[in-house]
C-alpha cells in the first residue's frame, strides 16, 4: 500500500513544490529504487532515493501547488491529474497550480505511454488529497477546541456549522504542518470511510466526472506555452547530425571541407557514442555545430559522406512483405488453441479466408525531437520534451560515465508524439555532444530526419479463416500473424513476437466460437521498431473486426448483429479456460478489476449504431461500417457513414464513437482524444506508409508521407460517453484499432470492394 508522508519541514523537498508550509507526498509502491525498478543500468552510483511521487503543498496564502510527474503532451495530464487530487481535497480550482516534475526514480513511473497516467494513478491522486484535506479539518478543529468530526473543508476552507466560523486553507496550512498524515485502509472507491479518513462518494464529487479545459490552454492558444523546440540558452549552439541511412550503419570516410566553409558552421565531427548500439542509443554519424538551426542544415547539406551500410542494407520492404505473406499461408507456433479447429473446418459447410496487410507507420507528430544540454563540472542538465524523462536520466549517467544525482532532465511540453518521445535518442546526442564540445548544445531533428530514422509501427501480415455451418454461424476461427517485433531493436535475436505485443487484440479476441486456434510466425527486424499510439491492437483490430464484416457477408446476415453474435452472451471471459499458451499482461493491472467483459465491448457497439442511425440497406455508393475493440482496459466502437462517387472519391460524412473507459476524470478529454484518435487513425488509413529499399526509408516529408487533409477529413466525429463506476481505463489509445475497420467496412456497403491492405491509397480507383 503507498504511504502518504508529510514533508513540510524538509527544505530540499519543499523548495521543489513552492515553498508551501504545508506539503505531503506520497509513494508508488515498489518504485523508489531505480536499480530494481526501472529499466536501465545496472551501475547506479547514487540509489539513496526516497520513495515519494506525488507532491501536494499549501501556502500561507492558500495557494495549492500540484506536482505533476507524467509527461503533458496533449493528452491533459496535468489537468487530469490535478482535477483529482482537487477533488478529494475540495479546493477551489481556480486557486490550483500544477508544476512539471523533472526525470526522478523518486517519482516512480514516469514513462507516459499505454495510457496509463489516469488508471495507474486514480486511487493514489485521490488518497493524497482525501489525506490533506483530513489534516486541514484536524487543524481547524483544534485551532477552534471542537471535534473534528464538525468540522468540514468546504471549497478552500474549513467551516465548522455550529459557529458559522470558518478558516482558509492558507490561514491553516502552518497548523496542518506538524500532524502525521492519517491512516487509510482500503481501495473501495465507494467506501463512505476507511481508516482514520474517508473518501469522497462519487455523489460527492466536485470535478471528477465534470469537463473542464486543459490547464495548458491559455499558454497554448497565445503562443506562450514552452516546447522542447522552444528551450535556448544564450550562449547554446544548434546541431543537426547526418545520420546512417541504413540502420547502425557507419562512418567510413567524410569531407567537411565545404560544410566548414558555410558561415555559421562552428564545428564538424563525428558523433561520439562508444559501443552502445540498439534500444535507444544513438544512431551515430557526423554533427554540424553552429550558430542557428539554418546554417547547421546547410552545413549538413555540404558534407561528402561514405557509409558503410552494413547487415541491413538488404531490407526491401516489397520482398519483406512478401516473405510476411507467406510466412501466414502456412502453420506458425500456437499461441491459443481450443477445441478442434481441424475438424470444424473439415466439416464446414462453407469456408472464408482474407488476408490483411499494414505497413510500416511513422510517428510524424508535428514537433520532431529535440533536446538542449549542458555538461560542465562533471554534470549534465537537459531541457527537452520526452515521454519518459527518467529513462534519459538513467541512461545519461550510464553513457556519461557520471553519477544518477548529476544529472538533470527537465521536461517542457510535447508537441505531439505518439509514442515516439518515449525513446530519447534525442536527449543523448546532446548530452554526448555538449561534453565533447564544452558548451551548452541544441541538437534539432528535421522532419527529414524524425521520418528516416524513427522507431517505426510494426509491418504485419495476417491470415483470419472461419468456418460457417448451414445457417452462417461461426464453428471455427483461425488467425495467424507475423511482424517485426519491438524486442528486435533491444536483441537483434528476437524474432517472435512478445506476449505483451501478441495481447494487443490477439490473444485476448473475445468471440464466443467453440473452435479457436491462433498462431503467430517469426521475423526478423531489420529496421528500428518501436511503439505507436495504441500498438499492436492496430493491425490485430483492422484484421478481427474486418473478418467479422466478412462472415457477416458470407453468411448473409447484418454485420454489426453478426458481429454481436460473435462476442456472444454477457460473460467475463476467462482466457485460462480458453486455451491461452502465453501470458496474458492485461496492461499490466490486475484482471479482478479490469477483466474482459463483453456486456461492456456490446454496448459502445450498440450506442455507437444508434448514434449514427445504423442502416446497412443504404443506396448504392453510401453504406455504413462498425467495430469494436478493447484495448487498454477501454472499449470502444467506431461507426462509420461513408459516400464513395463513381470514381472513387471517398468522403465520411458523419463517425460516431461510443466509449467505456470506466470513470472518465474529464469527459472533455476523452472526447477530445477519441475525436483525435479517429482523426489521427484515418491520416494513417488513407495514404501514410513507409517502403524501404536497399536498408533505406523511402519517404522524407510530408509531401510523400502525407497527413490528413481538412477536406478528406470526417465533416463529424461524434462521441458518446458511457456513465460507469468501473475503474478508470485508458483513453489517449483506445479511439484508434476501431477506426480501420469500420471505415473499410462502410467502404465495402457502399462499393462491394473489400480493403484488407492499408493504406487505402488508390484501391478504391482501380
Amino acid at each position: 500500500m503507498s504511504k502518504i508522508e508529510n514533508i513540510s519541514r524538509r527544505d530540499v523537498l519543499r523548495a521543489g513544490v513552492g515553498g508551501g508550509v504545508f506539503v505531503l507526498a506520497t509513494s508508488l509502491t515498489g518504485c523508489g529504487d531505480p536499480k530494481t525498478e526501472i529499466a536501465g543500468p545496472a551501475a547506479l552510483r547514487s540509489t539513496s532515493l526516497e520513495p515519494l511521487n506525488l507532491f501536494v503543498s499549501i501556502s500561507e496564502e492558500g495557494t495549492v501547488q500540484i506536482l505533476c510527474h507524467r509527461a503533458e503532451m496533449g493528452q491533459h495530464a496535468r489537468t487530469g491529474m490535478a482535477r483529482v487530487i482537487a477533488d478529494e481535497l475540495d479546493a477551489d480550482w481556480d486557486r490550483i497550480v500544477v508544476v512539471q516534475s523533472e526525470g526522478d526514480a523518486k517519482y516512480g513511473d514516469q514513462n507516459t505511454d499505454g495510457s496509463t497516467t489516469i488508471r495507474a494513478d486514480f486511487m493514489r491522486l485521490r488518497r493524497i488529497g482525501a489525506s490533506a484535506r483530513s489534516m486541514l479539518e484536524r487543524a481547524a478543529a483544534e485551532t477552534w477546541g471542537v471535534p473534528a468530526s464538525e468540522c468540514k473543508a468546504v471549497l478552500h476552507e474549513v467551516l465548522h456549522e455550529a459557529s458559522g466560523r470558518r478558516l482558509g486553507y492558507g490561514e491553516l496550512a502552518a497548523a496542518a504542518s506538524v500532524f502525521d498524515p492519517p491512516a487509510y485502509e482500503g481501495d473501495d472507491i465507494e467506501a463512505a470511510s476507511a481508516g482514520s479518513y474517508r473518501l469522497k462518494l462519487p455523489g460527492e464529487w466536485r470535478y471528477i466526472g465534470k469537463a473542464t479545459p486543459t490547464v495548458d490552454l491559455d499558454d497554448i492558444t497565445v503562443g506562450k506555452a514552452i516546447y522542447g523546440q522552444d528551450v535556448s540558452l544564450p550562449d547554446m549552439k544548434i546541431a543537426v547530425i547526418a545520420r546512417a541511412p541504413v540502420l547502425y550503419g557507419k562512418v567510413v570516410s567524410f569531407d567537411a571541407s565545404a560544410a566548414r566553409e558555410v558561415d555559421g558552421v562552428r564545428h564538424v565531427l563525428e558523433m561520439p557514442i562508444g559501443d552502445r548500439q540498439g534500444g535507444f542509443n544513438p544512431l551515430g554519424g557526423i554533427a554540424i555545430v553552429a550558430d542557428n538551426t539554418w546554417a547547421a542544415i546547410q552545413g549538413r547539406n555540404a558534407l561528402t559522406i561514405e557509409w558503410e551500410d552494413g547487415d541491413n542494407s538488404d531490407y526491401d520492404s516489397a520482398q519483406y512483405k512478401a516473405m510476411l505473406e507467406a510466412s501466414v499461408r502456412t502453420p506458425q507456433r500456437p499461441v491459443r488453441s481450443k477445441g478442434d479447429v481441424e475438424t470444424a473446418f473439415a466439416s464446414a459447410a462453407n469456408t472464408v479466408t482474407a488476408d490483411y496487410y499494414v505497413p510500416h507507420i511513422a510517428h510524424a507528430q508535428m514537433e520532431p525531437p529535440a533536446a538542449l544540454a549542458r555538461f560542465e563540472d562533471g554534470k549534465v542538465e537537459v531541457w527537452t520534451s520526452t515521454q519518459n524523462p527518467q529513462q534519459a536520466r538513467l541512461d545519461l549517467a550510464d553513457i556519461l560515465d557520471i553519477d544518477y544525482a548529476d544529472v538533470r532532465v527537465n521536461n517542457a511540453l510535447l508537441g505531439g508524439a505518439f509514442g515516439r518521445k518515449s525513446k530519447p535518442d534525442f536527449v543523448y546526442e546532446a548530452a554526448l555532444l555538449s561534453r565533447e564540445l564544452s558548451m551548452p548544445i541544441k541538437v534539432v531533428w528535421t522532419r527529414e530526419d524524425d521520418i528516416h530514422h524513427d522507431y517505426l509501427h510494426s509491418v504485419s501480415a495476417q491470415r483470419v479463416e472461419g468456418a460457417l455451418d448451414e445457417d452462417g454461424n461461426l464453428t471455427a476461427w483461425r488467425h495467424r500473424v507475423t511482424f517485426p517485433s519491438i524486442g528486435s531493436t533491444f536483441n537483434p535475436a528476437a524474432e517472435d513476437g512478445s506476449d505483451g505485443e501478441l495481447g494487443l487484440g490477439f490473444v485476448d479476441n473475445p468471440f464466443a466460437v467453440p473452435n479457436m486456434r491462433l498462431e503467430n510466425g517469426k521475423a526478423k527486424g531489420k529496421i528500428r521498431i518501436g511503439w505507436l499510439r495504441s500498438v499492436n491492437n492496430i493491425q490485430h483490430a483492422f484484421a478481427v473486426q474486418s473478418f467479422a464484416s466478412e462472415l457477416a457477408a458470407a453468411a448473409g446476415r447484418d454485420p454489426k448483429d453478426y458481429l454481436l453474435e460473435l462476442i456472444g452472451p454477457d460473460r467475463i471471459v476467462d482466457l485460462s479456460q480458453e486455451g491461452l499458451q502465453v501470458e496474458y499482461g492485461n496492461y499490466s493491472q490486475s484482471y479482478e478489476d479490469y477483466p474482459i467483459d463483453t456486456e461492456r465491448l456490446k454496448n459502445v457497439i450498440n450506442l455507437a449504431a444508434d448514434g449514427i442511425g445504423w442502416r446497412s440497406d443504404l443506396a448504392a455508393g453510401r453504406g455504413m461500417g462498425i467495430a469494436g475493440h478493447r484495448s487498454f482496459l477501454s472499449y470502444v466502437a467506431t461507426a462509420v457513414e461513408v459516400r464513395v462517387s463513381d470514381n472513387g472519391d471517398l468522403e465520411i460524412p458523419n463517425v460516431w464513437v461510443a466509449c467505456d473507459c470506466g470513470i472518465a476524470v474529464n469527459p472533455e478529454s476523452v472526447r477530445a482524444q477519441m475525436e483525435g484518435a479517429s482523426v489521427f487513425a484515418l491520416s494513417n488509413i488513407l495514404s501514410s506508409a513507409i517502403t524501404v529499399s536497399n536498408g533505406r526509408v523511402d519517404q522524407s516529408n510530408f509531401h510523400d508521407y502525407q497527413m490528413l487533409r481538412m477536406n478528406d477529413a470526417p465533416k463529424q466525429v461524434n462521441v458518446t460517453l458511457v456513465e460507469s463506476k468501473a475503474p478508470p481505463g485508458g483513453a489517449g489509445e483506445p479511439g484508434t484499432p476501431p477506426f480501420a475497420p469500420a471505415l473499410t467496412n462502410a467502404i465495402f456497403a457502399a462499393t462491394g470492394k473489400r480493403i484488407r491492405e492499408l493504406p487505402i491509397g488508390d484501391q478504391l480507383r482501380a
